[in-house]
């Protein structure tokens, strides 16, 4: 398996870090090789001093590539911008064509631009692996007019006829980093014998860890060899890229950091473009993977918006280790105060305190004086302790009576909870509140995001930002011991059901025996022995001979 990362994993617990960590030492059954893209100079650092993480014996080799600074030139490519006349020349076209689809304002929907831009991708692709000298190329005059004709050609975008020489500058710099992996030393032939020569050439299936540049080694050896891809996105990659104003990521300033942001300092123009292009690239790599995964409905929305075929899409639940709640959950542990309900604490999760956990917890103080909340987080950025929240919110509310401070995660502090509030500016997969599942505890929560599907009733939702709904919620659970006790048993065995770690595992497990028994391992010599050899339709039925037929049945 080729899992390939960017800005995480197997250096950092970054983007995907730990399911991909938890992919490799629970598949053992299966043989790793990782490829991991790094982003900026920090996760350069941390491979030059510590290297990766503890790896399992499965996992076969690593090899990195920067997406920031300066390119590298590949060993036995061609200088940078050395192209002789029939190399320019394909550049030129193959260029053209990916910037005309980038720069046309139509729909991601179209065939005819989603065709362009697949043509000049694989076509810049095709370039790299037999001349070398891409990254030079996109930072050439040529790539400069290039830009500038499909930005000035009738039919473009309204908002490209405003790009100035520093924004194709900008432009072909920040492309240059995108497309970088066309250009990488990743792809040996099919055919070549040792497996360190042949790259991605020699792995049954790639699992890309998002989407973007991540993907992007297993389009090209998709494209090559053949190879299935397959694409999981924990967050979608181009809704983050449309939150930050297409600013984050590719843009660098020279130590190799993201320049701002969000965004900060981009021209309309230049978004428009960058927005486009990933655009673009996130719809080829939908139509081009065996099947796309997500964590949750609101990933899965998005990508149906973005083209991804319904059919080819399945839902793999973020993992959760239970085995840190059991105790709790199960309710056997120590005999220890700080360990049961007490009925009257409340514990703070998700994010930091927000004015309409003060104002609800005042009226709460009000009906139930011995209330008490324990928020999961540092004391900074909220309020520390011994000072008081702004008077007009909870005049009532003393931090050094009412509130503390926690360590995030901690199992004696969900034990300790009547009843867990989750934060409302939570945003992704609610990790917190899965904990507070697991621990068997009654929660409030707000309705946004993908709340409502993981609590799947077993808990009241209420309007984020209601003050009087969440004091009221709270309050009804805390005078009923019965009801919360339902409720935390129902949510606990919700959690066991669908967001621990051997249901995640054992999904991809799924996953990759169903990818690989459609495109079967590719050898020289099939070994019998190796499961999916052959595919299943490989051989016809054997025909039908007269010989066969019994004497009785009159066979001459």
């Amino acid at each position: 398996m080729g899992l390939l990362t960017e800005g995480g994993y197997p250096y950092g617990a970054g983007e995907g870090g730990r399911w991909c960590e938890r992919l490799v030492r629970e598949l053992d059954g299966h043989d790793f090789e990782i490829y991991a893209l790094s982003r900026g100079a920090r996760e350069a650092q941390r491979e030059e001093q510590g290297g990766p993480c503890e790896l399992p014996g499965q996992v076969r080799r690593v090899r990195t590539a920067p997406l920031w600074g300066e390119p590298a030139p590949r060993a036995g490519g061609r200088a940078y911008g050395a192209y002789g006349r029939r190399e320019r020349r394909a550049f030129d076209a193959h260029f053209g064509d990916l910037i005309a689809a980038v720069s046309s304002p139509g729909e991601p929907s179209s065939a005819d631009l989603a065709y362009r831009f697949a043509d000049g991708l694989y076509g810049l692709a095709e370039l790299a692996r037999d001349v070398g000298g891409l990254a030079g190329a996109l930072r050439s005059e040529q790539a400069l007019r290039a830009l500038e004709r499909a930005c000035r050609a009738p039919g473009a975008h309204p908002a490209a006829y405003g790009t100035r020489v520093a924004d194709l500058l900008l432009v072909s710099g920040l492309l240059e980093r995108a497309l970088r992996p066309l250009s990488l030393d990743w792809y040996g032939a099919s055919g070549s014998g040792a497996d360190d020569e042949r790259g991605l050439a020699g792995v049954d299936l790639c699992h890309a860890s998002s989407g973007g540049a991540a993907a992007l080694p297993g389009l090209l050896a998709k494209r090559f060899f053949g190879t299935p891809l397959l694409v999981t996105e924990y967050g979608v990659r181009l809704r983050a890229y449309y939150l930050l104003e297409g600013g984050a990521g590719p843009a660098a300033d020279g130590a190799g950091e993201a320049a701002g942001e969000r965004g900060a300092g981009l021209s309309l123009a230049v978004r428009t473009l960058l927005s486009a292009f990933h655009r673009r690239l996130t719809a080829e790599i939908y139509d081009r993977a065996a099947l796309v995964t997500h964590g949750d409905v609101r990933d899965r929305r998005w990508q149906e918006h973005c083209g991804a075929d319904r059919k080819r899409l399945r839902t793999v639940h973020p993992g959760v280790d239970p085995s840190r709640y059991d105790t709790v959950g199960e309710g056997v542990g120590r005999a220890d105060a700080a360990r049961t309900d007490d009925g009257r604490t409340l514990v703070w999760v998700g994010g930091r305190p927000e004015p309409a956990l003060w104002q609800a917890l005042a009226e709460l103080r009000e009906a139930e004086p011995d209330v008490r909340l324990r928020v999961v987080g540092p004391p900074d950025p909220g309020p520390p302790p011994g000072s008081r929240p702004p008077a007009e919110l909870a005049p009532a509310v003393s931090f050094e009576e009412t509130a503390s401070f926690d360590e995030a995660g901690d199992p004696d502090v969900y034990a300790s909870a009547s009843v867990v509030l989750l934060a409302g500016s939570a945003d992704g997969f609610p990790a917190p509140l899965v904990e507070a599942m697991l621990c068997g505890r009654a929660t409030v929560s707000p309705d946004i995001g993908v709340v409502r599907d993981v609590i799947g009733g077993t808990g009241p939702v209420v309007p984020p930002g209601d003050a009087r709904a969440l004091a009221e919620a709270a309050l009804a659970l805390l005078r009923d011991p019965e009801r919360r006790a339902r409720l935390g048993a129902a949510a606990r065995a919700r959690a066991l059901e669908l967001f621990t770690v051997e249901r995640n595992v054992a999904a991809y497990h799924g996953i990759y025996l169903e990818v690989l028994s459609r495109a079967p391992v590719r050898q020289e010599t099939p070994d019998p022995s190796v499961p999916f050899a052959h595919a299943a339709d490989a051989h016809p039925p054997l025909p039908w001979s007269r010989s066969a037929a019994p004497t009785w049945a009159g066979r001459p």
